[in-house]
């Protein structure tokens, strides 16, 4: 399913769910199955920022900005992130900007 969100004043914004029905499913197999998605979309997609629901780490991990947004979500937007490729209902995400 993709959804499409698109904001006053800001570009269209793709999220893809992907869900892959993997038991030992890992950080570094959903990153490369994300990609493969993004690549798809678009062939010079760029990944801005990552969250992995597992352990509650996201990148970049350092204060951007204010607000109840985590940094990695206001890092990816402010630079434009429009596709995002969520893996597992939000077990894993991945943002990408499509140029």
């Amino acid at each position: 399913m993709v959804q499409i969100n698109t904001e006053p004043g800001r570009d269209a914004h793709e999220t893809i769910k992907l869900t892959i029905d993997e038991p030992d499913l890992d950080f570094n197999t959903a990153r490369d199955r994300a990609k493969v998605e993004a690549l798809a979309v678009n062939r010079n997609a760029m990944q801005l920022a990552w969250y992995n629901g597992q352990t509650g780490q996201g990148f970049p991990d350092y204060d951007c900005g204010s607000g109840d947004r985590p940094p990695w979500q206001v890092f990816a937007d402010s630079r434009g992130g429009n596709l995002t490729i969520d893996v597992n209902d939000g077990t894993f995400i991945f943002i990408y900007l499509t140029m």
